[in-house]
């Protein structure tokens, strides 16, 4: 089996247990994710099948978005209601419109400090580790992008709120919550998070480990599987013929003149073939005006 394996992750697993429990079910190795979701989160986390797996370090699409929970007025030590209370504001009240005003403030490319229980290294050391042990280090601040952040539901006598954020790779939402809660005048948990899309794919193209389960049993797992090729749909498609086909899969570099669909500025591509259907990616050099392979499935 090889192709996409989008799981809908169930609370109080990793994404390492997720990849643990799957290889029971599927008695299989060869399985991989797309990235982290916190242990309390649910949701869309698209793991990667047999030769899938060679795609794990040339995602092209790593947007995602999410649904999240928040509860103004306290801070915790995880910057979610799952951590220990470590601040109230009883004077906080936060209004909609408040919120509303300080959001476009948080939107576009915005600096972030990553949170001490996260999966961040420094120094060798995974930060959440240093954390159990109760130490604070210093850790740099890194650059996310923020699409969009959309207020679906807001209760001001709760001060909870429930927001939809489009962000991109390494965006952590317990983090933005916080430090939109701190603009507020005082703090902010996540109470709640679903991931309802990542990496082109949508909560609705989830299975769980019961689905999966049970195809396995009535041998129609292969057919749930999403294909590879699904991954690089943001890349431009370029269709090689028979001959073109058997240079590229013995490795040989092609003149970029004698092909069809190549777009001018555009280095890219995921490559068709007329034998074998999806071979893998392509680069386009423009300067020796050759094609290369990027990565063969």
């Amino acid at each position: 089996m090889n192709g996409i394996l989008c799981m809908n992750k169930p609370q109080q697993f990793t994404s390492f247990d997720v990849i643990g429990k799957l290889r029971g079910i599927l008695h299989m190795k060869r399985l991989g994710h797309t990235g982290t979701l916190d242990p309390m989160a649910t949701g869309v986390l698209p793991v990667l099948v047999g030769t899938a797996t060679k795609a794990c370090d040339i995602l092209p699409n790593q947007d995602k978005t999410y649904r999240a929970a928040v509860q103004f007025g306290k801070a915790t030590d995880t910057l979610d209601i799952w951590g220990c209370l470590t601040q109230q504001y009883p004077d906080m009240h936060v209004t909609e419109a408040q919120l509303r005003a300080v959001l476009p403030d948080f939107m576009g490319e915005i600096t972030q400090l990553p949170p001490m229980y996260s999966a961040v290294s420094v120094n060798g050391k995974r930060l959440y580790e240093l954390a159990r042990k109760g130490e604070i280090v210093e850790r740099p601040s890194r650059m996310v992008t923020v699409y969009d952040i959309t207020i679906e539901a807001f209760e001001e006598a709760e001060q909870t709120a429930v927001l939809t954020v489009a962000c991109g790779k390494g965006t952590y939402i317990r983090t933005l919550l916080s430090d939109i809660g701190q603009r507020l005048g005082g703090d902010a948990v996540m109470t709640a998070l679903t991931r309802t899309a990542a990496c082109g794919y949508s909560l609705e193209q989830c299975l769980t480990f019961e689905q999966v389960a049970a195809a396995v049993e009535d041998g129609s797992m292969a057919d749930k599987l999403l294909p590879t090729d699904s991954l690089f749909s943001a890349h431009p498609k370029l269709y090689l013929n028979a001959a073109q086909e058997r240079m590229f899969c013995n490795g040989v570099k092609l003149d970029l003149m004698r092909l069809r669909d190549l777009q001018e500025g555009q280095d890219v591509y995921t490559v068709y073939g007329v034998q074998n259907g999806f071979l893998g990616t392509a680069i386009a050099d423009w300067e020796r005006q050759e094609l290369r392979i990027g990565k063969r499935f």
